[in-house]
């Protein structure tokens, strides 16, 4: 595990340079892939993911994710390296890509971190220290016989703090957070330290009317691409290779009995969501996603 005084991110050393990486982030369906990809091509740069289900292959249409033709032959990491059927914690996130930003910098490129999961882009950027809580496999067992909103409610009782910036309907981490509140009182709060690394914070809004327009028209395109297919046909070869309904649901509304008004609807929640984390940063210069076209970014 990494702690402030191991982590390659993170150096008590000041005064001196601070090789750059940049983070791309904002709401879903804001273009963060696009404007990665295009400032990778302008200073040689390789991207890193940030997202907690990309991470995953074979989710590719019902997370929005990159395509080879869309990566434009820009190095990517982080996307598909892990099987469905497994669990991918933070932990393992952190510490893959801690590794694959010092790799990218080590070959003399720009590292650019691109997501939307602000608790990934934190653990990279502000020096987590991830609590060391083992699994208490009773209280588990007990947890999962509730229902997300059950186990929301009893975590705003023990940690009103954590509960505010917590995907409400996650019951994997729902249950995590139950879990180490139990255990240390309350879930810690980030630690920072200083970075070895320069952190320069694009974000990316857009107007409440057009991100739902965009939503609306990405989930039109995820049931009804012009390639055929779609997204119940990906739930289908998911579940071919083994894939249980429950794990399913832990991946989202969009794999879980979906229909586009349901993810529509629950997209946007998950956007509001996303900005709540994003706002508390205010290291982050917000661009509007509408006019990126005419900003200089860099």
């Amino acid at each position: 595990m990494n702690t402030p005084h191991s982590s390659p991110l993170l150096s008590k050393e000041r005064g001196k340079f601070l090789p750059p990486v940049i983070i791309i982030l904002g709401q879903t369906a804001t273009g963060k892939s696009n404007l990665a990809v295009k400032i990778a091509k302008q200073i040689n740069g390789e991207i890193v993911s940030a997202d907690s289900r990309q991470v995953y292959k074979g989710l590719d249409i019902g997370t929005g994710k990159i395509t080879k033709k869309e990566m434009k032959s820009v190095p990517h990491h982080l996307l598909d390296v892990v099987d469905p059927k497994k669990k991918f914690t933070v932990v393992e996130y952190q510490k893959q890509a801690i590794s694959a930003i010092a790799d990218i910098a080590k070959r003399g490129k720009i590292p650019i971190i691109c997501g939307g999961t602000g608790f990934y882009i934190d653990a990279i950027t502000k020096g987590i220290i991830f609590p060391e809580v083992p699994p208490n496999n009773k209280l588990r067992q007990s947890l999962l016989q509730k229902d997300a909103t059950a186990l929301f409610h009893t975590l705003q009782k023990i940690d009103p703090v954590r509960a505010k910036n917590i995907d409400p309907k996650n019951k994997i981490r729902l249950i995590r957070a139950i879990e180490i509140a139990k255990a240390l009182g309350k879930v810690p709060e980030i630690t920072q330290a200083t970075p070895v690394y320069k952190f320069i914070k694009i974000g990316l809004y857009l107007s409440a009317d057009l991100l739902k327009k965009k939503i609306e028209k990405r989930v039109k395109k995820m049931f009804n691409p012009p390639t055929g297919g779609g997204l119940l046909a990906e739930i289908k070869k998911i579940k071919k290779l083994g894939v249980s309904d429950k794990r399913l649901k832990e991946f989202g509304f969009e794999y879980y009995n979906p229909t586009p008004e349901k993810v529509i609807n629950e997209t946007l929640k998950y956007a509001k969501r996303q900005m709540t984390w994003f706002k508390r940063d205010k290291e982050i210069k917000w661009l509007d996603a509408s006019k990126i076209d005419t900003i200089k970014v860099l």
